[in-house]
């Protein structure tokens, strides 16, 4: 069960980063879009679509990582009392009873829209510029396998967690900015006591 847990955090570790990059090309997009707008008076016609294409799949495809990371969010006053094996159990069976039902109508209902949206090649109606949108349909259907391969390495991890009463969490591989910054600050408070401390 660990190595499939590694495997599918891993894997959805691969494909958030990866698609992450989107932010950047979003970022270039929406600034060229604003200088040419306001500076030339010379608007584009895909940068509308192009961003809301470049959003949803950033969203769609980061949505496996985030659920490695323990990362969406969950109404936990109470949930955060529980032993972990409580824990464990309770998200067993939610996880049994709703989300493997919902990812798979996303996957096979993404996979109909998809096939659909590929066999006429489908572009978008929101702009002159007729963008391409039958790619940004199959994402639908990826972004859900990801999901049901992180999904099943969930469920072993609450089926470890309820033998061993422990999580097994994710391997480390981001740091949120405030805690950065407090531990630096913190270490940079440490050095200046040492250094002022009286030999």
């Amino acid at each position: 069960m660990i190595w499939y847990i590694r495997f599918a955090d891993r894997l959805s570790a691969f494909f958030g980063k990866t698609f992450g990059w989107l932010i950047i090309l979003m970022t270039f997009g929406m600034a060229y879009e604003v200088m040419v707008r306001y500076l030339f008076n010379r608007p584009t016609p895909w940068a509308l679509d192009l961003s809301f294409i470049m959003y949803g799949t950033l969203f769609m495809m980061g949505g496996a990582y985030t659920l490695s990371r323990n990362g969406h969010v969950r109404g936990d006053f109470l949930y955060r009392t529980w032993r972990p094996q409580t824990q464990a159990f309770v998200d067993l069976v939610l996880y049994i009873t709703f989300f493997f039902p919902g990812i798979l109508a996303l996957v096979f209902t993404g996979w109909k829209y998809a096939s659909r949206s590929w066999g006429y090649g489908e572009v978008s109606v929101n702009s002159p510029a007729g963008i391409p949108i039958y790619q940004f349909k199959a994402v639908i259907v990826a972004a859900g396998l990801l999901l049901l391969i992180q999904g099943l390495a969930q469920v072993f991890r609450c089926i470890l967690c309820m033998r061993t009463g422990t999580w097994l969490e994710a391997e480390e591989d981001v740091e949120e900015t405030e805690q950065l910054l407090m531990r630096q600050a913190a270490e940079e408070a440490a050095a200046k006591a040492n250094a002022a401390a009286p030999r």
